[in-house]
């Protein structure tokens, strides 16, 4: 990704995130699920340096006590924030698990291929950093969403804002998969209405 495209992606992001919370009914606004789209995809893009570290270190991609430790604070802050914590602790599971295949894909190409060039970014100054702001991101996210979980349209609505998302910047077909596990529990019935 050259620093130009970051540049423009991270400008569309804070873009969509200082857009006015617009509550999605009758007039089809999904700003806050195109929103939660963009920073979803934003968290899955660290999975990329999250597994060149583990690689260069030696470190197995499933860190449970880390996880279960971020999954806790969660719900805590979910709580503070308005959000229906089990709603977050799920959430975030997804979140967890999307980050592990896309790093499980890496290593497997990286056996197959050629090892990934030149040093990784440093874990606990660079990278977790970056996740302790979206994860706060996220939460506000998921207070702006709550009211469109229960929509019967939610999922196709949820494949709308990630259609929106793909318009907006370069999105990385090889993560679909991916993307689409992340936003599988947005919905209260579930699912994602349509392919990410």
């Amino acid at each position: 990704m050259t620093f130009r495209f970051r540049a423009v992606a991270s400008w569309v992001a804070a873009l969509l995130f200082v857009l006015p919370a617009v509550s999605a009914h009758a007039d089809g606004d999904d700003t806050s699920l195109t929103n939660l789209v963009a920073l979803v995809s934003q968290r899955l893009a660290l999975a990329e340096p999250v597994a060149q570290w583990k690689w260069a270190n030696h470190k197995p991609i499933t860190d449970t006590p880390r996880e279960n430790a971020l999954l806790a604070d969660v719900q805590k802050r979910a709580t503070a924030a308005g959000v229906d914590p089990v709603f977050a602790r799920a959430f975030f599971r997804d979140q967890i698990d999307a980050s592990t295949q896309v790093q499980q894909a890496l290593f497997a190409n990286w056996r197959n291929s050629q090892a990934p060039a030149g040093p990784a970014p440093d874990l606990a100054s660079v990278t977790r950093p970056q996740f302790d702001r979206l994860t706060g991101q996220l939460i506000g996210a998921l207070a702006r969403v709550q009211g469109t979980r229960t929509a019967d349209d939610c999922p196709a609505r949820v494949a709308r804002a990630v259609a929106n998302w793909k318009e907006l910047t370069r999105y990385d077909s090889t993560r679909a998969d991916a993307m689409t596990h992340a936003l599988g529990h947005v919905c209260e019935a579930g699912g994602v209405g349509g392919t990410a």
